[in-house]
């Protein structure tokens, strides 16, 4: 029997307000020792009142903008009551009832093809605090609560469950993360937590309506744990399913360690969260004219950048669609564009920066588990197109490129002083070359009968011998100029 699979995704992205949700303690927690950015209000003290940060509202609304949501005309916050450690007062204030943006939309390419996967809500609460657990010397667990997250303003963009594989969802967590980046709202960072997400997860037999009992997997902490967590998690309900196995409703943590989901709660009843209208806050009217002035402030986002890619500089979707999936990448290459090297035309050069960013760059970058950000100073955008300069003007080849790159990767020197340093420079005279050309040739015989039988790769095999025996400097095309002319008169 075949299986469809169902998967709703609800993300979690922290905001880059200065300050907390509801007070005014400052929202940049990640370095600070634990519980110093704290006051009564995010304690969770007995008689305090919170206040609304209004930029966090913004930031939802240009979220929700974004997501093609329609805005609330009003909107409002609710206590939603849960025993965590981890929320000190007993509630969180959230959204339940009439979040800020509702109905949207979000675009993903999978297989060449649009999909449109619907958005339910975007609506905005607090965090909560971090537990931290300890082993005590004499082996007894334990676990500290630091306060520092609690309060932070939280986000949620709640999915419709219309993603019917794990590259599906993988595909619209990038996707959603490149736009959360792109206006400036969120750091949106999985690995340092600032962007969460929990993922619901069904079959079905196809052509059948009813879905069987929903899953809830939750700590994955990347993209790649998002995908084989769902991977992992279709196989086991399809295994039970035709085991006649029955499944139930429950929540289930992702493992990293051995690729295994493991159960962590049953959820075979709905939880009770006793939501009811916070008491201490109003609800906030939100102006058509105030949305109309965030609209107007919305930045270009990765769809609309990713088609200028291809309309302004020819790039190829597949190219456009890498360089945007990080702002700091699309904006260094824009950056690299200004000054383009001489001896190519603007959509040459552009495609060589293209070129250089998703090799070169995006491989050291993975390397050292770099960004584009933390490189900047070593490889500025003028540095790269100086080494394009050189690339293309003919001074150094394109083996010794990636030894100059790999050098300023890694140093942050000029490309034209690594490549006198090294003695890399190409080697373009012919009479330089001639006496390697006829050395070459007279070491591989065999190469030379191979080519007069008419076998082109013996021609290959002695370029490679001739670049080898100038250690990558030898001009390729004057190499295969020579050899040709020599082998053809032999």
């Amino acid at each position: 029997m075949d299986y469809e699979t169902i998967i709703g995704l609800e993300v979690h992205a922290q905001l880059q307000t200065r300050s907390k949700m509801y007070c005014r303690c400052s929202a940049d927690y990640a370095a600070a020792p634990p519980n110093t950015h704290v006051c009564p209000v995010c304690l969770g003290m007995p008689g305090v009142l919170p206040v609304i940060n209004q930029q966090a509202i913004e930031y939802t609304i240009m979220t929700a903008l974004a997501l093609n949501c329609t805005v609330s005309d009003y909107t409002r916050f609710d206590r939603k009551n849960y025993p965590y450690p981890d929320l000190m007062k007993g509630y969180q204030i959230s959204q339940s009832y009439v979040p800020v943006g509702y109905n949207g939309y979000l675009t993903i390419d999978i297989n060449d093809k649009k999909k449109k996967v619907g958005i339910d809500n975007v609506h905005l609460e607090e965090d909560v605090a971090r537990l931290v657990h300890r082993d005590r010397p004499g082996g007894e667990a334990c676990s500290l609560v630091d306060v520092n997250r609690a309060g932070v303003p939280l986000m949620e963009i709640v999915g419709e469950p219309e993603l019917r594989s794990p590259e599906e969802a993988r595909q619209y967590l990038m996707e959603l993360r490149s736009i959360l980046q792109y206006l400036g709202v969120s750091t949106a960072n999985m690995e340092e937590g600032s962007f969460r997400c929990d993922a619901n997860i069904s079959i079905r037999p196809e052509g059948i309506s009813e879905l069987s009992a929903k899953v809830e997997v939750k700590n994955m902490n990347s993209f790649r744990a998002v995908y084989r967590a769902l991977e992992y998690e279709v196989r086991r309900q399809i295994k039970a399913a035709e085991e006649g196995k029955k499944l139930v409703q429950e929540t289930r943590g992702w493992v990293e360690d051995s690729g295994v989901t493991v159960s962590q709660r049953s959820k075979e009843y709905a939880q009770d969260y006793r939501y009811f209208p916070e008491p201490d806050l109003p609800p906030l009217v939100i102006s058509r004219d105030w949305v109309e002035e965030i609209k107007e402030k919305l930045p270009e986002l990765p769809e609309a950048r990713r088609q200028r890619l291809v309309t302004d500089y020819g790039l190829s979707i597949y190219d456009a669609d890498l360089l945007t999936v990080s702002k700091t990448t699309a904006d260094y290459f824009e950056e690299c564009l200004v000054s383009p090297a001489r001896d190519l035309s603007p959509r040459e050069h552009a495609k060589q920066v293209a070129n250089w960013i998703i090799g070169e760059f995006s491989h050291l970058l993975n390397v050292t588990n770099t960004d584009v950000a933390d490189m900047v100073e070593k490889v500025s955008p003028g540095a790269l197109c100086d080494l394009i300069q050189l690339v293309s003007r003919g001074d150094i080849s394109g083996t010794g490129a990636k030894q100059v790159f790999e050098e300023m990767f890694n140093t942050g020197k000029a490309a034209g002083d690594i490549v006198r340093e090294k003695g890399l420079s190409q080697i373009s005279d012919a009479g330089e070359l001639e006496a390697t050309v006829s050395q070459v040739i007279a070491e591989n015989p065999q190469a030379l009968t191979d080519f007069k039988a008419g076998k082109e790769q013996a021609l290959k095999f002695l370029v490679g011998q001739i670049m080898k025996a100038t250690r990558g400097r030898a001009n390729p095309q004057l190499v295969n100029q020579l050899l040709r002319e020599k082998l053809e008169g032999e």
